[in-house]
């Protein structure tokens, strides 16, 4: 399996990246968010690649990091979710509001996606709460629950993973931190969250 690929960038859209290795030139469907996160056209660059086999096709898509492209991996584990599905979930949510959003049960956030309805949107949410929410009790990073190499997790899951930590349910715990800005230190997620459910009770 091709688990990356570094070389120089041939060509990128919104939702398509051309990298050269060894004089081959690699085409991997990407998110929209890897374009923006690659260097410019003609400089090197790096992603972290999934290859999608199936009977009648070879597809790779390609990804800016680790997390990413776990996240793809658990969404694609769902039955119904292809990879199409998943590119356009990763389109409209980061790895980490995708963990929250299955954390919480909120379902909605995935229907912003193209193409995923309310029924799929459930299924997701039903599907993978419990191994999402096993995984930040045990301390499990999201690459660890995708499957690929381990990566750190995010500053939200880690949150969310503390809290549960003092006691919190999973639910109650990714509700909180949702409502955080994810570029802060965890320690400041930590303390607005719990402030906030202070209030709410």
């Amino acid at each position: 399996m091709i688990d990356s690929l570094t070389g120089k960038i041939l060509k990128k859209t919104p939702d398509t990246v051309v990298i050269c290795c060894g004089g081959v030139g690699y085409r991997a469907s990407v998110p929209s968010s890897v374009a923006g996160a690659l260097a410019g056209v003609g400089q090197e660059g790096t992603i972290y690649t999934h290859l999608h086999i199936t009977e009648n096709d070879l597809s790779l898509f390609g990804f800016d990091s680790e997390e990413q492209r776990a996240c793809f991996e658990l969404l694609t584990s769902v039955s119904g979710v292809g990879p199409k599905a998943g590119i356009a979930i990763l389109n409209v949510l980061s790895p980490d509001r995708i963990i929250l959003a299955i954390s919480g049960g909120d379902y909605k956030s995935f229907t912003a996606a193209s193409g995923v309805g309310p029924k799929l949107a459930q299924r997701i949410v039903l599907e993978l709460k419990d191994k999402v929410g096993k995984g930040m009790e045990q301390g499990i990073s999201l690459s660890d629950l995708g499957g690929s190499p381990s990566a750190p997790a995010g500053g939200s899951a880690q949150a969310v993973a503390a809290l549960i930590g003092l006691g919190y349910s999973s639910a109650e715990a990714a509700t909180a931190v949702a409502k955080c800005d994810p570029s802060l230190p965890v320690e400041e997620i930590i303390r607005i969250a719990l402030q906030g459910m202070a209030v709410g009770r």
